[in-house]
């Protein structure tokens, strides 16, 4: 990690262990968003040069998750990504999820009486793939507890059963290294582990999806258009080509900042670099409560959430102390990310301790 770079970005006034929740925003992605509010209130508003922006994000996004820019479509929440995908699943359709799964990964199905929505734990998920599966969604991290998904499983399940892959990626882009074009569709929110203003997120499709007309376009807007500023009257000629097709009119400001937050990621090293780094201040932190002797256990895994059942309770204390941690389900849930040290670490553990 570049020392002087973090140390120029991020300038944190609580110890803050919450990217689970919402990324720290880097100052450059903070400049953009106010030096470009301050001239929209002066009448210096360049539409185009916003636009031109939004691909930046998509490109940026498209190179951090290993894809190409043609896959990706810009939006700005995962419900809206994922409700486009269950409205276009066929009727009698089933989708297979995990047990406890952010809800914004399963909800748009519900709303479908003629969709079956079946869960199961999260460690059997591959081998409950069935020939009548449609559909396995299912997030990369689990939200509540950091646990990583077995994804070469499910792919090799799900690639045997005919069923297409919902891979959820907002509590792993950024730190762990996947892989887009492994999957039919992979959904993010950019503004946890992504550092980008919340109302930046990304929706890829696979070739074969957009080739096969498997998701409809049913919110196209202009912006979906192949040619947009020439063709955004009255319906639209053609449609883009790629899966711009699927894309939202997003807000400016968000993805002015989600561009210069992106360039840091990449800057940093990308996921692999930066994972390493977060996955063993995690570690540091599994060892250390583990060594606490007071009989909480962390849940087991290499990912850069960790959570701890029962010590949820611990959470206002330490936020009276200037430490800024989630409650999850009764776990305390700490996110380690770039701006952590081991200094952070050491001192949470401290703390805890009593």
């Amino acid at each position: 990690m570049d020392q002087r770079l973090l140390a120029a970005e991020f300038k944190p006034e609580v110890t803050y262990f919450n990217t689970p929740s919402h990324g720290l925003l880097p100052a450059r992605a903070a400049a953009a968003v106010t030096e470009a509010a301050a001239a929209m209130s002066t009448g210096r508003i360049d539409l185009v040069s916003y636009f031109a922006e939004v691909d930046k994000a998509r490109a940026a996004f498209a190179r951090i998750t290993g894809t190409t820019t043609d896959r990706v479509a810009a939006g700005t929440a995962v419900s809206t990504h994922i409700g486009l995908i269950a409205a276009s699943l066929p009727s009698g359709a089933e989708v297979l999820a995990p047990e406890g799964e952010f809800s914004s990964v399963v909800n748009p199905f519900t709303v479908r009486d003629d969709i079956t929505l079946r869960t199961v734990p999260l460690t059997g998920i591959a081998e409950a793939v069935e020939p009548s599966t449609t559909l396995v969604a299912l997030s990369a991290v689990q939200s509540a507890d950091g646990r990583i998904a077995d994804l070469p499983a499910v792919r090799a399940a799900a690639r045997a059963a005919g069923a297409r892959v919902l891979l959820d990626v907002t509590q792993a882009a950024g730190w762990l290294t996947v892989s887009a074009d492994d999957y039919d569709y992979v959904v993010c929110g950019a503004y946890k582990w992504l550092l980008c203003p919340r109302g930046a997120s990304f929706l890829v499709v696979s070739r074969e999806a957009q080739e096969e007309r498997a998701l409809r376009p049913h919110n196209a807007g202009w912006v979906a258009g192949a040619s947009p500023w020439d063709d955004c009257y009255g319906p639209i000629a053609r449609l883009a080509p790629d899966a711009r097709a699927f894309a939202e009119s997003v807000p400016y400001l968000p993805y002015l900042g989600a561009a210069r937050s992106l360039g840091l990621i990449e800057e940093l090293g990308g996921p692999e670099a930066i994972g390493a780094h977060d996955q063993a201040l995690a570690a540091r932190f599994r060892k250390g409560v583990a060594g606490l002797g007071r009989g909480y256990e962390p849940v087991p895994g290499d990912s850069a959430i960790v959570a701890v059942p029962g010590l949820g309770h611990a959470a206002e204390g330490l936020a009276a102390a200037g430490v800024t941690v989630s409650v999850r389900n009764g776990n305390l849930r700490a996110g380690f990310h770039v701006h952590n040290t081991e200094e952070d670490v050491d001192r949470l553990l401290d703390l805890l301790s009593g």
